[in-house]
């Protein structure tokens, strides 16, 4: 039986500091790009000629950029906008101390929300992992057999995860996901043969997850 193996590579933006503690979500905010180290690892780390995918929001754009600028050979990107960060609707701009207050707020260990609660005007978590599950599966129908670097968010790559792991949302958010850190998932599909009426096998593994960037050293292996 022969598989077809879509090698996803997740890469959380680089930090946001404009927004000045205040919870930004959505929001379009830029990036900071200066730590050459992290690039230079992720350049090391990733695979050349991979399939590019980003979000809408420019802090995925500016990160992918980055390591383009660091050294890696990757195409102009596919623009998603399925896979942009969870809108925390009237929230966003707000400084987490003042949201403590107020009556509609409901706090959680991980997350600024449990992951079936939707904020005014905004989308849980929930939301979220709808929109961009049917988006990566596509993108993998679209790239198949080959390697996708995706540059995207917090709330996405955990997104992934359920997606990968058949998790609910609640579960899905108890992953970790730094900026610059990559998690690695490979869409795997078998193809079905006359016995079982040709009908073909969809599955996830999961290779890493939160991995931090470090930059080669004289002789290091990289990643095949």
């Amino acid at each position: 039986m022969s598989a077809i193996v879509t090698r996803w590579w997740w890469v959380r933006h680089a930090p946001v500091t404009a927004n000045q503690g205040r919870i930004y979500g959505a929001a379009d905010l830029d990036c900071e790009v200066g730590d050459a180290n992290s690039f230079a690892g992720l350049a090391d780390l990733l695979p050349d000629g991979a399939a590019l995918v980003t979000s809408h929001l420019k802090r995925t754009q500016q990160t992918a950029d980055a390591i383009r600028a660091a050294g890696l050979d990757l195409p102009a990107a596919i623009v998603e906008p399925a896979i942009g960060e969870q809108s925390f609707g009237d929230w966003q701009g707000r400084h987490f101390a003042e949201l403590q207050q107020d009556e509609a707020f409901t706090g959680h260990h991980f997350w600024l929300c449990p992951g079936y609660f939707r904020p005014p005007n905004g989308e849980s978590f929930a939301d979220l992992i709808a929109r961009a599950a049917p988006a990566v599966e596509r993108l993998s129908d679209d790239h198949p057999g080959r390697d996708v670097v995706a540059v995207g968010h917090g709330g996405t790559i955990r997104a992934a995860l359920a997606l990968a792991l058949g998790l609910d949302a609640e579960g899905a958010l108890g992953f970790t996901i730094d900026n610059l850190s990559v998690t690695r998932l490979d869409r795997i599909v078998e193809r079905g043969s006359a016995a079982d009426g040709h009908q073909d096998r969809r599955m996830w593994r999961v290779v890493m997850v939160n991995r931090a960037p470090t930059a080669a050293g004289p002789g290091r292996p990289g990643w095949s």
